[in-house]
């Protein structure tokens, strides 16, 4: 397996295999620009086919965690992991033991967070053998609440305002009162966005392959159950993708009735070009990267100490970002996709001008 010929590898800094045959542990981490600051990315547990989709994954989603935080302003790099692995039946405490020792061989060079298929208690057990772990903590929230680290409720409000932000720009109505949208993933930050849709007043359509999470929707947020192919021939405003990536492509393009795309869910565009396919069907896309920001900006303003109110007014100024890539993209009739990337990598370039 060639990581250097991998189409997704793009001067990746650091990438590493961790083995640990006692313990059931195959992983990667990959780190994939830190110009801006140490690489903090969540640590994500999936049943890959194979060694090499686990680390096509990890490439893309160590470089959209760069661009991630060059464009919310937080002074950190890019960095992800990924445990092989069924989270429903694979978990121990001797993974998560060695996955610790993993990441602590880089020295804090990578810092681990939250992802699909963990939890609190999974990166709880990883930092047992490794101070480099954020979001493990409890804090107090901006409501005077405590409540663990999980910062999903910061990654569905950032989404929250973008949707507006798209909403604003694409239909030019300031509320979501009425607005259909439908949800594809109701995992942590797919239900945390449900409820804040249903509570601005807008029409609900999702699917999940947890059947019980459909249902609590259903019953909590009125929302209407549909499955996979259905979603992507439904009549709606805005379509969500919170689950897995690389779901937008040529097929499920082609299929959709939508006018807006924007959700929590990392490389949701197959390839850079369906970006502009969307753009010339003249589909609104916000940017994965700039729109599920929200908990990386909540992690990293708590590891500072920072106060719960700063946090939330920076999560917002997401809605602002998306503004403006959206304004550009219109002025120079380009992808948003291509207009994001071009805006952070200028702050790369930027960064390592100061430096030199």
């Amino acid at each position: 397996m060639s990581v250097f010929s991998s189409p997704d590898f793009d001067q990746h800094e650091n990438v590493v295999f961790g083995y640990d045959q006692d313990a059931g542990l195959r992983a990667i981490i990959a780190i994939h620009n830190s110009q801006l600051g140490p690489a903090l990315g969540g640590c994500r547990m999936y049943p890959y086919a194979s060694e090499q989709d686990a680390l096509r994954d990890v490439l893309r989603l160590s470089k959209g965690m760069s661009y991630k935080a060059a464009l919310a302003g937080v002074a950190l790099g890019g960095g992800k992991s990924v445990i092989m692995g069924d989270p429903r039946k694979d978990k121990s405490r001797h993974l998560f033991e060695a996955m610790g020792r993993f990441v602590d061989t880089l020295s804090g060079k990578y810092i681990a967070a939250q992802d699909m298929g963990l939890n609190v208690q999974d990166l709880e057990q990883i930092a047992t053998q490794s101070e480099y772990v954020s979001g493990i903590r409890h804090r107090v929230d901006e409501l005077g609440n405590l409540r663990a680290g999980d910062p999903s409720p910061a990654t569905a409000l950032g989404v929250f305002c973008g949707i507006k932000a798209a909403v604003k720009s694409k239909l030019n109505r300031n509320e979501l009162e009425g607005i259909r949208v439908s949800i594809q993933g109701l995992g942590h930050v797919g239900y945390h966005l449900a409820r804040l849709l249903h509570e601005a007043g807008a029409r609900l359509w999702v699917t999940d392959i947890d059947k019980a999470r459909e249902s609590d929707a259903i019953r909590e947020f009125g929302a209407i159950a549909v499955n996979v192919g259905e979603l992507y021939h439904l009549e709606v405003d805005v379509f969500c993708p919170c689950a897995m990536g690389a779901i937008l492509d040529d097929q499920t393009i082609a299929c959709l009735q939508v006018k807006i795309i924007a959700g929590a869910a990392n490389n949701q565009l197959l390839e850079s070009k369906h970006g502009a396919d969307l753009h010339d069907k003249g589909i609104l896309y916000a940017p994965d990267y700039v729109i599920n920001a929200g908990g990386l900006i909540d992690l990293f303003y708590f590891d500072h100490g920072k106060p719960a109110a700063d946090v939330k007014n920076h999560v917002e100024n997401i809605a602002n970002t998306l503004a403006d890539i959206f304004m550009a993209s219109s002025r120079k009739n380009l992808a948003t996709n291509i207009i994001a990337d071009e805006m952070a990598a200028a702050r790369f370039q930027f960064s390592y001008a100061q430096a030199s």
